[in-house]
């Protein structure tokens, strides 16, 4: 088959939703997949996904702190242009009061464009990225999207309700639900994210 030309070559494409930025200056992957942390605001990762409403696709950025498994930042758009990730990445900053982290993302051009990393620099962040086509290596950033996805996203009809009020559920279950209530085994005694750093803070005062 092989000297006939009748071997079949896969047309399948990566399903990343971020297109690499092959021509930028690349950051070093720094975490190696390690997605833990010993303190708060040390060690972000950051990614993109998307799900269909009735206007039009719904694009989510978000920011998983390592230590306790938050989500510290969120930003909703019509679109993925880097000014979502931006939002995303300024707003977990100026909630957490946070500055000098290393923030981790896939290589799509939104996070090696210059605007966004000017936005890094005004925060000390160092830029870590996964490497070209190796999907794990942000494995704990797609966890919590498939997460979303499978416990809310996935049992409604999104397809059929306008952004506006998608947006608004994923807020609800993101900042009151998945944060403040719902279980998270890697935290000890499965406390919520937020709950385990304000426990934490508590034992360090």
């Amino acid at each position: 088959m092989k000297r006939g030309g009748l071997l079949h070559r896969s047309s399948r494409r990566s399903s990343s939703l971020t297109k690499a930025d092959l021509a930028a200056q690349k950051a070093e992957n720094l975490i190696h997949r390690d997605f833990t942390a010993d303190a708060p605001n040390r060690k972000w990762l950051t990614d993109i996904t998307q799900i269909q409403c009735q206007d039009g696709k719904l694009y989510i950025a978000a920011v998983l702190d390592c230590y306790n498994g938050e989500i510290v930042g969120l930003a909703m758009d019509d679109n993925m242009k880097k000014e979502l990730c931006i939002r995303a990445f300024r707003s977990a900053c100026q909630a957490q009061g946070a500055y000098g982290m290393t923030l981790h993302s896939d290589r799509g051009n939104q996070f090696t464009s210059s605007s966004f990393q000017k936005v890094l620099a005004q925060y000390g962040a160092v830029q870590s990225m996964s490497g070209t086509g190796h999907c794990y290596d942000n494995a704990r950033m797609e966890s919590f999207f498939a997460t979303l996805k499978k416990e809310k996203l996935y049992r409604i009809r999104t397809e059929q309700m306008p952004m506006a009020q998608v947006k608004s559920i994923v807020f609800r279950y993101i900042m009151t639900y998945y944060n403040r209530r719902r279980i998270y085994t890697a935290n000890p005694g499965g406390l919520p994210p937020a709950m385990y750093r304000q426990a934490a803070r508590g034992l360090a005062a």
